[in-house]
């Protein structure tokens, strides 16, 4: 073991054994749009057959794609099927069997741990940054308008481009899918857990997209009155005031009409739209589910069947 070797300690040897195992499954991925107009970004093999992901904001809209591993040729890329709701996305190409990287648990992350991150940002291949997990069940907004649940948050810094490759633990298993940073911001960088990249990234290869719940109402949060919140039994002092509900949907054949505050879903309390939205998951469509709601000052009690959205 020569000098340097000796010098590493063992948070050193940690990050180093990570990155030896793991940038060979990390591409960089070259996106054209319109006249040859070109953008890039990061993406990595999760199964050895040639399936990568990514974000869903990286490929929409893309005439084109490639994607291009560490010392190898500039391969083209089909799109899978993307999810704009947590901004995951699947890529394919073909050839040789691919190095992937295994997911772990993102249940069982905890504060503190070491997280590496590694991409391509601006270019620049195999970029490896190290922190920690900073924060976990954090909630951000992707680019379709829903909120993304339990986010974890690091200070394993990203950048422009490698804001689309994973975050590794100490073994070297995928706990996240780097995917946004506060730009005004030092050491505030987020990834999609690994439990929900898994699960989308299971659909999407199955049926090109994510199917979730649909009711067919317009809503918005709205403060309960709180008599009526106290009658009732309904802790919290929000709803969800139904704008419109549209006709032959589910909420029309349950009954449910504009104007009605739909408090709750199932077990699970509704204030507001990023709740029910969060409800409406990809198991959802096809169950019966109870509901209640307000309807001036009488409650309403419901049986609602979410269908898959359009």
């Amino acid at each position: 073991m020569d000098e340097d070797e000796d010098l590493l300690d063992s948070y050193s040897r940690t990050v180093t054994g990570v990155a030896e195992a793991a940038r060979n499954s990390v591409a960089h991925v070259r996106v054209r749009r319109g006249r040859g107009a070109e953008a890039g970004g990061s993406a990595f093999a999760f199964t050895p057959d040639g399936f990568l992901l990514t974000n869903s904001h990286v490929i929409r809209d893309a005439d084109s794609v490639e994607a291009v591993l560490p010392g190898d040729r500039p391969r083209e890329a089909s799109v899978v099927g993307d999810d704009p709701a947590t901004d995951l996305a699947v890529i394919r190409i073909s050839g040789e069997a691919l190095p992937a990287l295994e997911f772990g648990d993102s249940s069982r992350v905890r504060v503190g741990q070491i997280a590496v991150a590694i991409g391509n940002p601006l270019g620049f291949e195999s970029t490896l940054t190290a922190g920690v997990v900073s924060a976990l069940g954090r909630s951000l907004r992707s680019v379709s308008g829903r909120l993304i649940d339990s986010v974890l948050q690091t200070d394993a810094a990203l950048n422009p481009g490698n804001s689309r490759g994973p975050l590794l633990d100490s073994r070297g298993r995928v706990i996240g899918v780097n995917t946004a940073i506060i730009a005004q911001a030092q050491g505030l960088c987020f990834a999609i857990p690994s439990d929900t990249a898994r699960a989308v990234a299971a659909a999407l290869i199955r049926d090109g997209r994510v199917r979730r719940g649909w009711l067919g109402i317009g809503g918005q949060g709205v403060p309960l009155p709180r008599k009526l919140a106290l009658r009732y039994g309904w802790e919290g002092s929000d709803g969800t005031f139904l704008s419109a509900v549209e006709p032959g949907s589910p909420a029309d054949r349950a009954g449910l009409k504009a104007g009605d505050i739909l408090v709750r879903f199932g077990p699970e309390r509704v204030r507001g739209p990023d709740d029910l939205f969060r409800l409406l998951g990809p198991d959802s469509p096809g169950r019966e589910v109870a509901v209640e709601a307000l309807r001036g000052a009488d409650r309403l009690r419901a049986w609602v069947t979410p269908v898959p959205a359009p």
